[in-house]
């Protein structure tokens, strides 16, 4: 479009610089002339606007394929908050004994094969929500059998308490275990605390341990 007009610019304008030397000849039409000033002011107007509204077009073009690529940055980041899973257990080598103590107590769980979305922290032991969502929870306890110390722990969550695992043996190992499924929204804490005056004990078979996955979003 733009070369079409060019062009035809360009043979105008020859036109009339051809015929300039003849245009005070005896009945040579001096209308002719004017016609031509007009079409050559016209095919400029033209392709001024042509320009325009390509400037224009181009512009808007941008602002949409800068609006398409935040839209998809938004999608992969909402892709990647709703992968949230974990695992982990008291321990990662060796044997220790918690407990019992007089008041409960968050169990901190350092061995951790899984922290998909880093939502878990092992240096607290709490677990904290990065969407809304429903969320489903998974704890267990165990130690050798204590006659005078059962085995338990809490699911809490922010300060609720919401579900315990307990069990208790006179001899031999005892173990127990739980689950539930929490909405939670954006913040929320969960954790797991230890019953007051019972007693964990992990090894490297990782017999304590505490789990969480995303369910779905809300």
């Amino acid at each position: 479009m733009k070369i079409s007009v060019s062009f035809m610019l360009l043979l105008l304008l020859g036109s009339v610089s051809a015929n300039e030397g003849v245009e005070n000849k005896p009945g040579f039409p001096q209308d002719i002339y004017a016609a031509l000033r007009e079409m050559t002011a016209s095919l400029v107007q033209l392709r001024a606007d042509l320009t325009l509204q390509t400037q224009e077009q181009t512009a808007e073009q941008k602002t949409e394929v800068n609006n398409l690529k935040t839209e998809v940055n938004k999608l992969n980041q909402q892709q990647l908050v709703q992968q949230v899973a974990f695992s982990a257990s008291l321990v990662v080598a060796g044997e220790t004994t918690l407990g019992p103590l007089p008041t409960a107590t968050t169990l901190i769980y350092k061995h951790v094969p899984t922290n998909i979305g880093n939502a878990y922290n092992s240096n607290t032991g709490v677990f904290t929500a990065p969407v809304r969502g429903a969320y489903n929870f998974e704890w267990s306890v165990g130690a050798r059998g204590d006659g005078s110390h059962g085995s338990g722990a809490w699911l809490v969550k922010n300060s609720e308490k919401v579900f315990v695992a307990w069990e208790r043996q006179n001899q031999y190992r005892g173990s127990a275990s739980n689950g539930v499924t929490l909405l939670l929204e954006v913040g929320d804490v969960v954790s797991v605390r230890l019953v007051a005056n019972s007693v964990v004990n992990d090894n490297e078979n990782h017999l304590n341990t505490f789990s969480g996955h995303l369910l779905f979003t809300m």
